[in-house]
């Protein structure tokens, strides 16, 4: 008798970051805990979209994500 192929997925957290699903062991607490994973050391010259909204600076360390959470990270680039 053969025995089924059984496959897992590892469990964790999901958000999509840019279009890219990504998963986390454990959920950063707050989009600005996310923004320092991504893109550690920079603030200036970053816009982000929540689920399609679009999330100011000053509310960054208020706002939750939730598992599944679509965000979209933008950063100005020099050049001409």
């Amino acid at each position: 008798m053969a025995i089924p192929k059984v496959y897992f997925k590892l469990l964790g957290m999901e958000l999509i970051i840019n279009h890219t699903r990504k998963t986390f062991d454990v959920l950063p607490a707050n989009l600005e805990a996310l923004l320092a994973i991504e893109l550690p050391g920079k603030k200036k010259g970053i816009a982000v979209a929540l689920n399609n909204r679009i999330i100011p600076l000053s509310v960054w360390a208020e706002t939750i994500l939730n598992n599944n959470d679509s965000v979209l990270i933008i950063t100005a680039t020099q050049g001409g």
